[in-house]
């Protein structure tokens, strides 16, 4: 059978129309929509009630603790007074890393001074202590379970 060049050429428009559907997304992480199950992280230890409480959970490695845009979650909260309170809705059940910053001058990332030494307050999951570098995202990390799960951090100033 033999096409002629008027109907190729009618035919071309809709074979640009199939051609220019993108591909569907491959899910390589959960939806952050994903999940019934809910994490509330109450923060103590502000040294004062400027800025926001940032709030962050990580499902890997890539990012911890630092890296916003690679964090699964993340939100600012208000202080109240001394403390704060982070609430994640609408999570999947499992492990997440958890880093809580004082973000005092609201623009979201930990500053420091000269030497790199943390100018503002910051915490992790379990409430570890820490030298030098940040603790390994394997010990900040906490099982969430549905319906509620429920943590403390202390902010460490240094």
């Amino acid at each position: 059978m033999t096409i002629s060049p008027r109907r190729a050429l009618l035919a071309f428009p809709a074979l640009l129309c199939v051609l220019s559907v993108p591909p569907a997304p491959v899910k390589t992480s959960p939806d952050p929509a994903e999940g019934n199950c809910s994490l509330i992280i109450h923060v103590t230890g502000f040294r004062n009630a400027e800025g926001v409480l940032g709030a962050e959970l990580f499902t890997s490695h890539f990012g911890w603790p630092e890296k916003v845009d690679k964090s699964f979650r993340h939100a600012t909260f208000p202080i109240e007074g001394d403390h704060a309170t982070a609430r994640f809705d609408h999570l999947p059940a499992g492990k997440y890393g958890v880093a809580v910053l004082h973000d005092e001058n609201k623009n979201d990332k930990l500053d420091r001074n000269v030497f790199l030494v943390p100018k503002e307050g910051f915490g992790f999951a379990n409430n570890l202590r820490v030298l030098l570098a940040a603790p390994p995202i394997e010990k900040a990390t906490i099982p969430v379970t549905c319906p509620t799960t429920t943590t403390e951090v202390r902010l460490i100033y240094m």
